[in-house]
């Protein structure tokens, strides 16, 4: 019979008033690892946390096995040493610091080059992790950014690093630790095709190195490596199967994706139409660069009123930067030859004028917008383009916040705080933000992340139906072809900051 490394018996787990499980059971033997699944909410993140020790468990009894092992087995070791040095978690969000340790990286610090400065490099941030104290490491330096491909990366600041980027160097943080245990809190989000592909073979490598692996996951995203699939619904383990004889149906996401065309139509009534536009964007010769990096290499892009595009590139291609230059939010758009709604940057306006003419969503705000606002508040705050509500309710505002709360299925969160909700309800808040005010552009870059399949589906069936229904421009950026609306007709591809197609 296997031995177990872990296991939770009739536990029950609370945060601050919430019961997040009632009579957990989950046991992990040695040479299993776990994939997690299920709808969004359902409670994966909570068992990591969980399992991690970050959550207070009550009752029943929670066995770390693999550090009484460990004990065992170094008995030289100090004596402060606890289960959680033997444990690395990769969250959802990260929790870098500036350099001088005093604070949070802040949205837009990324494109201020003084601000950004204040960053630790890919390097120096390794460097400072401290590794369990066990002889011959497998997962050291040089083998860990050869694996994850941070070479090219290690004199760039972490403040400039692109979403996957992010997510490839907290992966290696925590391999550098040489974990018994490690924790991966949908590791693929933001993840190109190729490097989504080479995951696969990262993770078989972790497992064949003797690290456990529990990842939470979507159910068609299992690495090979994966041996067994535990279903979670409501708090719940509903099923508890080997990987063989595992299949998504078992996951039980809802399929049924209604959108009421009428009420949508209604919420769109006031949309300011873009059709006075004679161009929403014209770049021309765009040339942005950080230092010796050059970041976009002569970009040329116009999007006229009503079009609908897809922005395509790998991990770091300069996505993200392109779109901070029609967002109002990189300095570096002074520089350069870029019409917006007609207008010259640089002849006068200010940001805000840029803004209310956009809604707007993308990993980077929702790492970094503030999360002490109600999710009700957070969405009414898009008609100001402020990052959470800093003034009193409108209550005209506040319903209309409501109804596109329910048009996308999360009305039972809105008096709840941000910071109490899933992450991807987090998510569903700032894309209704980004609807709000109706504006003549939206920009979606990576939306679905985090949300399940029932989620995904009815989003992109609910911007199809507002392109149907207005004439509004949208700029939508993924990984996943699937995910990309219908009403979607055109494509920019980046690759290393220039146009291919």
């Amino acid at each position: 019979m296997a031995s177990p490394i872990y296991s939770a018996k009739n536990v029950t787990v609370k945060f601050i008033d919430n019961l997040l499980f009632t009579d957990l059971n989950f046991t992990v033997n040695k040479g299993q690892h776990w994939a997690l699944v299920g709808a969004s909410g359902s409670g994966k993140s909570a068992l990591l946390q969980t399992i991690a020790g970050n959550l207070n468990a009550t009752g029943g009894e929670v066995h770390y096995y693999f550090f009484e092992d460990y004990l065992k087995d170094h008995p030289g070791n100090p004596e402060n040493l606890t289960h959680h040095k033997l444990v690395a978690m990769v969250e959802s969000k990260h929790h870098f610091k500036n350099l001088s340790n005093t604070g949070d990286f802040y949205y837009q610090q990324r494109y201020n080059s003084m601000d950004s400065e204040d960053a630790l490099t890919v390097e120096q941030y390794l460097h400072n992790i401290k590794p369990a104290p066990q002889p011959n490491l497998y997962w050291h330096f040089d083998k860990i950014v050869s694996t994850l491909k941070l070479d090219q990366l290690s004199q760039k600041q972490l403040i400039k690093l692109s979403n996957g980027e992010t997510k490839r160097l907290r992966i290696a943080a925590a391999l550098l630790k040489n974990p018994v245990l490690l924790l991966l809190d949908s590791p693929l989000t933001g993840l190109d095709v190729q490097t989504r592909q080479e995951f696969n073979a990262i993770i078989q490598e972790i497992t064949n190195s003797g690290i456990t692996v529990i990842m939470a996951t979507s159910p068609f995203e299992i690495p090979d490596a994966i041996t067994n699939v535990a279903v979670l619904k409501n708090g719940t383990i509903v099923h508890s199967v080997a990987k063989d004889d595992f299949t998504p149906q078992l996951a039980g996401i809802a399929g049924d994706y209604h959108i009421d065309k009428a009420e949508l139509s209604s919420l769109l009534s006031d949309h300011n139409t873009a059709a006075s536009y004679q161009h929403i964007i014209a770049m021309k010769n765009i040339h942005v660069k950080y230092g010796e990096n050059v970041i976009l290499d002569n970009v040329n892009w116009q999007v006229n009123p009503g079009q609908r595009w897809a922005l395509l590139g790998h991990n770091g291609a300069g996505k993200s930067t392109l779109l901070s230059l029609i967002n109002g939010d990189n300095p570096q758009a002074y520089a350069n030859d870029i019409i917006l709604f007609d207008r010259k940057r640089g002849s006068g306006e200010s940001i805000w004028d840029i803004k209310k003419k956009i809604g707007f969503v993308s990993p980077e705000l929702h790492q970094y917008f503030p999360t002490d606002n109600s999710c009700l508040q957070v969405i009414e705050s898009g008609y100001y383009d402020t990052l959470g509500l800093f003034r009193q309710s409108n209550k005209d505002r506040a319903e209309v916040a409501l109804r596109w709360m329910k048009a996308l299925e999360i009305d039972k969160y809105a008096r709840v705080l941000l910071k109490n909700v899933p992450a991807s309800t987090q998510r569903l808040c700032l894309l209704a933000r980004a609807l709000i005010k109706n504006p003549p552009l939206l920009i979606f870059d990576e939306p679905c992340q985090g949300m399940d399949m029932h989620q995904q589906q009815h989003f992109k069936k609910l911007v199809d139906s507002i392109c149907e229904l207005s004439k509004v421009t949208l700029i939508y950026v993924t990984h996943y072809q699937h995910e990309i609306p219908d009403s979607v007709t055109q494509v920019l591809k980046l690759e290393k900051g220039k146009v291919v197609a």
